[in-house]
Order: structure tokens, then C-alpha cells, then sequence
């Protein structure tokens, strides 16, 4: 409840006003039925004076009038108030959950997929945004309502009240068992959603992969397997709601049926002997007992709706809940940024899984030193990418340390570090807004001076002035509408627009020909020249003329040199080396 007691007081007077202008509709309620068998016993049967009958009428009348406009007004005050708070609700929950999910690891993330975030974030949070708006109209309506016609059904007329002392624990049993039913199947369902999202998300973002390889058949029978099985819980999960309403009616009708005929043969009694029941005060009662038996119903109704709430807010949780692996609240040089950018790694070792044997990254010893060009290469899988990923604190090593500037990257304030970190990724993202907005990235107040200095050093400048609206394109979502050697030159431009202290580049430019990417690396010579650069290639050109290039071999170092000295001693670059030398020459 504290957790989310956070979100309701900034909305307290939302979460009070609602549920006071519901009772106010409630002793209207309540009123009523009273008021109209008051019309009936005193009213039209006045038959002796009517004028007196007529004005006691038109009376009652008036204060009937008056009781349902106050039920107007509180209808609609609960009505609004109670959207108000719920939507305020799911909105500050919302905020804070993608803040967190913003503030996740890569090994936070590895916990959930994309479609199920996006499901917590979306759906999950809708679920628990409608209980909040049927909790405030309902929680305070539906037992007021059973109090209240319970109170004067007894007072109209005691014995034919012990009906309901037949009728109100079958309905109890009742709803219990469908609830106890609900919940599991409303908790699968919310799972089936995720594995919707993850396929929807999936089959999109590879859209051209799936229609290169012609597999939309079988994209489509895909989406077909994880609907249905949605479909399939849904319906499960409906069922219940499906079956809830027919037999509540018919209790509901048997009950009425039971009062009809003991409350029938009292008004019979009442004529013939003056003993028993008057016709209004049956009128009302029956009306009473319909209020009794619908505010169980809306009872039943807010337990369904809050067992699926229950199943979201416990996805909620979940990601609320989740402990982030990487902090930097323990950090002892807050205030220090990267200056030099001098890296050491010192028997650094890493695993994905934190339980397994097999080491991605083992006893890696490396210093690179600051201003300088360094090439990294090896197969695909050899834990290149994972090791530059430990410079920004991606992941943080098991073993050893990274130091930056001789300060343990842990000891860093990450957005400081980060700030003084470029990282071109192996997979170039960009996002939906215009060429400029991306490269903005990299520095929201660069001027447009130095944002086409960038664009020029990494080779984008020529063809993002080809576009007719040139800086000003619309990028689709991902840089969908530009080809993929255009999109690694935009992510280059915006690293380059951050003017950092260290450049990664983990492979980004396998998308672009060589003569541009010679000219990429003479602009890092110019632009970048105080800076340590890290290229991370498969192809031998992109590293040959860096000042030391590392060797990685299933996650260890297998040499550190330079070109011609790796050639003379290092098997590994030896045949990485012959088998492109060769592959031109005789291309």
C-alpha cells in the first residue's frame, strides 16, 4: 500500500471528493423507493378528499425531483472525479515505471522482453487505471447501497427480510468460486499478451528480412499461433465474466419470485383484514431487494475486474521491483569527469550468466593510452563488443577492474562517464524525427555549424543535402527510409557531435566502402586528435593503421602490436590477414 499510496496523494482530493458524490447518489437511491411507496399507500389511496390526495402527490413528487437531481449531480461528480484520479494514477505510474525500465542494465534488460515492457507499460497499467476508476465509483456505492436498502427492507418488513438470509450467502459462495477462478486465467492471459507484443514487435522491426527471405507465410501463421493462444485464454478468461451475469439473474429473479409470493399473500391479508402489508410498501421492498442483490453483483464485478488488476500490478511490480545491477550510488568521485581518456584493463573476466563455468571475457590485462588509435579484432563472438561495453559501464566486470584515467569506472558518476564516452553500437539505431534531432544526440546545443561539421568528418554531409528537406528529413522509426551505410555515417556524425574523450566504434562501418571509410578515419585524425579511439572491425583495412591492434580469441588476448609486428608473430592475425589479402588479389 505504500508503494501506492506515492501516487494517490498527489490526487487525494480526487480520490475523496468521488467516492463522497457517490454516496450522495446512493441515499438517493435509498430515498426513492420510500418516497414512491409513500405516493402509493398515502397518496392514490386518499380516494375520500382528493385534493388532499393530489397535493400529498404532487408533494412526494417534488421531492423526488429534487432527490434525482441530487443523484444527477453526485452520478456525475463520482463519474468525473473517480476518471480524474484513475487516469492521474495510471499516468504518474506510467512516468515512473519507464523511468525505471530507463535506468535498467543491458542485464536488467536481458530479464524481460521487449513485448512484455511494453505490454507492463501499456495494457497492464490500462487494467489497473480502470479498477482505480470502478474502486472509486463502486467501493463505497455498492456497500452503502447494501446497507442502506438492507436497513429499511428490515424496517418495511422484518420476516419477509429473512429471504435474503437464503439468498445472500448462495450468492457469497458464488462469487467467491468465480474469482478464485478468474484470477489465474486473467494472469495467463496478460502472458499471452506479452507473447503477442514480442511477435508483433519482431515480425515489424525485420520487416524487409522477412520479405527477403519470402517467409511472410510463415510470419503469418506465427502471429496466427500467439493470437490464438491470446484468443484462447481471453475466452477462458471470459467465461467466467459470461457466467457470472447469467446466474446472478437468476437469483436475482428467484429471489424477487420468493418475495412476490410471501409479500403477495401479506398485502392480501392487509386487504381483507387490515393485518399485513401495504401494496406501496411491497413496491418498495421488491425495489429494495433488487438494490441488495445488484449491489452484490457490482461487489462481484469490482472482484473480477481487481483479480485481473491483481495479475497486472504484480507484472508491475515485477519491474518496480527489479534491483538494478548497475548504480553508481556508491561512486566516490562523483564530480570527475573523463579527461584523458587513458583505459586499463586489469584481470578483467565476465560472464552473462552469472552461474555459468564458461567465461565470455578471462583475464584480460590491456592498457590503452590516452589520445591514441586502437584496433580490435577477432572472430565473431569473442567477447569484442562485451569488452568495450565495460568502458561505459554497458556491464560491469566479475573480475578485475576497468580503469579510466587511472579511476575504476565504478567510481565514476555514470552520466559523467557516459558523457565522456562515444559509442557508434554494432547495431545502428536511430529514431523517428528529423536528421538534425538525431544527430542532436549527441549535443542538443550544438549549433547548425557544428552539427554539419560532424556530418561532413563522417561522410553524411554530401547525401543529407541530396534530400529535398536536407537536416529537416523525417527519419522513419529505426532510420527505416535511409540505407543501412547511410545510417552507420549518421550515427558516426552524431558520436562525433558529442566530442568525446573516447570514441568506440564497435564495427560500424562494415556498411560503408572503403575509400569513404578511409576518409572517415583521416576526419578522426583532424576532429578528434587529443582523443583515444577504439575501432572494433572484422575487416583487416579498417585497423591496419591503428598505433596497436588487440587479438581476442574466445575471450582472451592473443596478441598486442601493431601491424607488421602481429604479422611476424600472431597466427591469429595472420590468417585473419591472408584470407582478406588473398580474397582481394585475387578478386
Amino acid at each position: 500500500m505504500k508503494r501506492w499510496m506515492k501516487y494517490v496523494k498527489p490526487y487525494m482530493k480526487y480520490f475523496i471528493i468521488g467516492p463522497i458524490c457517490m454516496i450522495v447518489e446512493v441515499l438517493g437511491e435509498v430515498i426513492m423507493p420510500k418516497l414512491l411507496a409513500m405516493i402509493i399507500n398515502n397518496g392514490v389511496g386518499t380516494a375520500q378528499t382528493v385534493g388532499v390526495g393530489r397535493n400529498y402527490i404532487l408533494a412526494i413528487c417534488a421531492a423526488m425531483v429534487g432527490t434525482a437531481i441530487l443523484m444527477f449531480f453526485g452520478g456525475v461528480g463520482g463519474a468525473y472525479f473517480g476518471a480524474k484520479a484513475s487516469v492521474n494514477f495510471a499516468s504518474d505510474l506510467r512516468i515512473d515505471i519507464f523511468k525505471k525500465v530507463q535506468k535498467f542494465s543491458f542485464e536488467n534488460i536481458d530479464h524481460f522482453s521487449t513485448g512484455s515492457l511494453v505490454t507492463r507499460l501499456t495494457n497492464d497499467i490500462t487494467q489497473i487505471q480502470n479498477f482505480i476508476n470502478m474502486l472509486l465509483r463502486m467501493f463505497l456505492r455498492a456497500p452503502g447501497m447494501l446497507i442502506g436498502a438492507l436497513i429499511m427492507a428490515i424496517i418495511l418488513n422484518p420476516k419477509l427480510a429473512l429471504v435474503l438470509a437464503v439468498a445472500m450467502p448462495v450468492i457469497l459462495i458464488i462469487q467467491g468460486f468465480l474469482i478464485s477462478k478468474a484470477y489465474p486465467r486473467f494472469k495467463n492471459m496478460q502472458k499471452k499478451i506479452d507473447g503477442l507484443n514480442s511477435t508483433v514487435q519482431e515480425s515489424i522491426t525485420n520487416v524487409r528480412v522477412v520479405k527477403s527471405f519470402v517467409r511472410e507465410d510463415y510470419e503469418s501463421e506465427k502471429f496466427g499461433n500467439a493470437n490464438g493462444e491470446l484468443k484462447a485464454a481471453g475466452i477462458s478468461a471470459i467465461n467466467i465474466m459470461i457466467l457470472m451475469m447469467p446466474l446472478m439473474m437468476l437469483l436475482m429473479n428467484l429471489t424477487t419470485l420468493a418475495v412476490l409470493w410471501f409479500g403477495g399473500n401479506q398485502v392480501v391479508s392487509y386487504v381483507n383484514t387490515g393485518i399485513g402489508m401495504e401494496v406501496g410498501d411491497l413496491t418498495a421492498f421488491i425495489t429494495y431487494i433488487m438494490q441488495i442483490l445488484m449491489s452484490l453483483m457490482m461487489v462481484t464485478m469490482l472482484f473480477m475486474i481487481s483479480s485481473r488488476a491483481l495479475a497486472s500490478g504484480k507484472r508491475i511490480c515485477e519491474v518496480l521491483d527489479e534491483k538494478i545491477s548497475l548504480t553508481d550510488e556508491d561512486a566516490e568521485h562523483k564530480d570527475v569527469s573523463v579527461e584523458k581518456g587513458e583505459i586499463e584493463f586489469k584481470n578483467v573476466g565476465f560472464r552473462y550468466y552469472k552461474n555459468s563455468e564458461e567465461k565470455v571475457l578471462d583475464n584480460i590485462n590491456l592498457k590503452i593510452e590516452a589520445g591514441t588509435t586502437v584496433g580490435i579484432i577477432g572472430s565473431t563472438g569473442c567477447g569484442k563488443t562485451t569488452l568495450v561495453s565495460m568502458i561505459s559501464r554497458l556491464y560491469d566486470v566479475d573480475e578485475g577492474e576497468v580503469l579510466v584515467d587511472g579511476i575504476n569506472v565504478k567510481d565514476y558518476d555514470l552520466v559523467k562517464l557516459r558523457d565522456g564516452v562515444g559509442m557508434v553500437l554494432q547495431k545502428n539505431v536511430l529514431f523517428s524525427g528529423t536528421v538534425e534531432d538525431n544527430l542532436r544526440w549527441g549535443d542538443e546545443s550544438a549549433t547548425d555549424e557544428e552539427v554539419c561539421k560532424a556530418s561532413s568528418y563522417a561522410q553524411a554531409d554530401g547525401f543529407v543535402r541530396s534530400f529535398d528537406e536536407s537536416y529537416k528529413k523525417e527519419l522513419g522509426q529505426g532510420g527505416i527510409n535511409v540505407s543501412g551505410g547511410q545510417k552507420q555515417r549518421l550515427c558516426i556524425a552524431r558520436a562525433l557531435l558529442k566530442k568525446p574523450r573516447i570514441l568506440i566504434l564497435d564495427d560500424s562501418t562494415s556498411a560503408v566502402d572503403t575509400a569513404t571509410e578511409a576518409k572517415i578515419r583521416e576526419a578522426f585524425k583532424k576532429d578528434l586528435k587529443g582523443s583515444t579511439k577504439i575501432i572494433i572491425a572484422q575487416r583487416i583495412s579498417s585497423v591496419m593503421e591503428a598505433d596497436k591492434i588487440v587479438v581476442i580469441n574466445e575471450g582472451r588476448i592473443t596478441g598486442v602490436g601493431t601491424n607488421e609486428e602481429l604479422l611476424k608473430n600472431n597466427t591469429e592475425y595472420q590468417e585473419i590477414y591472408y584470407s582478406q589479402v588473398d580474397r582481394k588479389e585475387n578478386a
